[in-house]
């Protein structure tokens, strides 16, 4: 058996999904024969790597068919129910994680049933949350400290569940699997609303390939701690800007804030907040080219007070500052924080300490300050998303749709590299920050009340703060971008929106699906750990390298009880 060439397997099918008309293949059934065929032509991959990539393509069609509860149904010819996948029957699965049931327990009947409750839902078998004897877990080494978590690494002997064996009636794992561990916080004083978030969020992982994966839950037999397990991935938004900004081009920042805000829309689909989102926990997957949200609610303490917020305060909505709830649009204005960033490749409000006077310039309307070069359209999404009024900010469908018309808009210009021109004295302050600054962690943060009303800043008043701040500029060529858009305005208009759709919520998602199907397969995932990495992460900056977490330790900063 030759080698197959996983790279251009990915590649080709990404291109293929690319060339799929969701108007035209209007239904999860359609799309599948359509992308067969084209595969089945392609001229470049050999008969093995096809048979690899059509049995991908099926386990995404699986998934596509129990996701959404639609399709042909067939009678398995084990437990004879109506059954929709074809490589396994979601039945006989979800039944034989069922007699398992009495073969493990965490010890505490709360996470038991959480993982019950995942595992009844399950939807493919090379994603369930499991109970992982800590036993299984060997060369645990600690990592670092992040957000509230201890990270740490591990190799998971078997590693997780993989296929689904028709012939033996039973999950085969994997092998052996490096995975991250990260220590949870005061479970045992969890309440029910803890355990209701954290089986949404489960489920949420382990049912969209965008989000960081997470096998499941384990107990450290030292002392007690429990910690969930997760895939390893190889670097952080943060650190990849700080490493790459200067080769990237505007197509590559809009593609990966494109992939980032649709990552955000599935986790809308299941009527979920992130609440903490910010440079720190996307992470980025090599192998497949992918972007991922990670860390979705389980970063922050269990028996969190309710008067206090956890997160890194540059990316937190003022409404949130001045105590209101966490909501969609509030996730939103984090987006565009994470849209500067992808612009200037700095963290937001580098120069300035987590402290008082930010919260209250947050507050009062300051951003922070526009690239020049920006993309016109680019730039007006980021203004709206990070507006002081919520009801102002697009949500996650409407801001992927514009996302997505400007990719569409940008395929034709040149690859023209994004070269900001700083003073060179004021860069070398900021690559001194990022190396020993302790801004760059989520952390619990006690807002004083009755703040004023977040308000949106003159443009006199940005300047003014700004007066002492850094001027990035981009080269002149890459304004052919602006005029680009507006040539192409015509065309925009009649630009097939993947994301209308007559039908439900999930109908619409599956649409959107199709730009990130190839991000589904475990092979990726997996095949990345035994390749070669070409990312140089140091690992001297433990904080800042490690790709699995928020960053180091935490210092909680009060807010006066008289106000501002």
């Amino acid at each position: 058996m030759s080698t197959l060439r996983y790279d251009l397997i990915y590649a080709t099918k990404n291109r293929i999904v690319m060339l799929t008309d969701t108007n035209i293949h209007n239904d999860i059934h359609m799309r599948f024969v359509f992308q067969q065929q084209i595969l089945l032509a392609d001229k470049i991959l050999t008969s093995e790597e096809k048979t690899f990539a059509i049995r991908s393509l099926t386990k995404n069609y699986d998934r596509d068919k129990v996701m959404l509860n639609d399709g042909t149904r067939r009678i398995c010819e084990n437990c004879n129910q109506e059954c929709l996948a074809t490589l396994y029957c979601e039945y006989c699965v979800r039944n034989y994680l069922k007699e398992n049931f009495s073969n493990w327990t965490s010890g505490n009947d709360g996470i038991d049933d959480l993982i019950q409750n995942c595992q009844l839902e399950t939807i493919r078998p090379n994603v369930i949350v499991e109970w992982i004897p800590y036993s299984n877990l060997k060369n645990i080494k600690y990592l670092t400290k992040g957000g509230l978590s201890e990270i740490y690494t591990a190799d998971w002997i078997n590693g997780s569940y993989d296929e689904w064996d028709s012939k033996r009636q039973q999950l085969i794992r994997f092998g052996d699997e490096n995975v991250i561990l990260k220590r949870l916080e005061n479970v045992k004083s969890a309440n029910q609303g803890w355990f209701e978030e954290a089986k949404s969020h489960l489920t949420i992982s382990n049912k969209w390939p965008d989000i960081v994966q997470c096998y499941g839950l384990t107990q450290d037999i030292s002392n007690g701690n429990y910690m969930l397990v997760m895939m390893k991935m190889d670097i952080d938004l943060r650190k990849y800007l700080q490493q790459n900004h200067n080769q990237l081009t505007w197509k590559e920042r809009i593609g990966i804030a494109y992939e980032i805000i649709l990552s955000l829309y599935y986790i809308y689909c299941e009527n979920a907040i992130h609440r903490d989102l910010h440079s720190g926990n996307i992470l980025y997957s090599q192998f497949n080219d992918s972007w991922h949200i990670s860390d979705l609610g389980f970063c922050g303490p269990a028996d969190k007070s309710s008067k206090s917020i956890y997160g890194n305060l540059p990316y937190i909505a003022p409404e949130i500052i001045v105590g209101r709830e966490c909501t969609f649009a509030s996730d939103i204005y984090s987006i565009a924080m994470l849209m500067w960033e992808i612009s200037s490749g700095q963290p937001p409000f580098i120069n300035y300490e987590h402290d008082y006077d930010l919260a209250m310039n947050i507050i009062n309307g300051i951003r922070p300050k526009i690239v020049t070069g920006t993309p016109l359209e680019y730039k007006n999404l980021m203004i709206q998303c990070w507006d002081a009024d919520p009801l102002k900010r697009l949500d996650a469908d409407a801001l992927a749709t514009k996302m997505k018309r400007l990719i569409l808009d940008y395929q034709n210009m040149s690859d023209k590299s994004f070269q900001p021109e700083i003073d060179n004295l004021e860069m070398n302050k900021v690559k001194g920050n990022y190396a020993s600054s302790r801004l760059f962690t989520s952390k619990i943060h006690q807002f004083a009340e009755n703040l004023p009303e977040p308000k949106n800043a003159t443009e006199e008043e940005q300047e003014a703060f700004h007066s002492k701040s850094y001027d990035f500029n981009i080269p002149d060529d890459i304004n052919d971008f602006n005029g680009s858009n507006k040539q192409n305005s015509g065309k925009s208009s009649k630009i097939i929106d993947i994301f209308k759709g007559s039908s439900k919520r999930l109908s619409k998602v599956f649409k959107k699906l199709q730009m990130n199907s190839n991000n589904d397969e475990k092979e990726i995932t997996q095949q990345q750990q035994t390749k070669k990495q070409n990312i140089n992460i140091d690992d001297d900056d433990d904080i800042h390298n490690n790709p699995n977490l928020h960053s180091n330790e935490q210092d909680e900063f009060e807010i006066p009880d008289d106000g501002f």
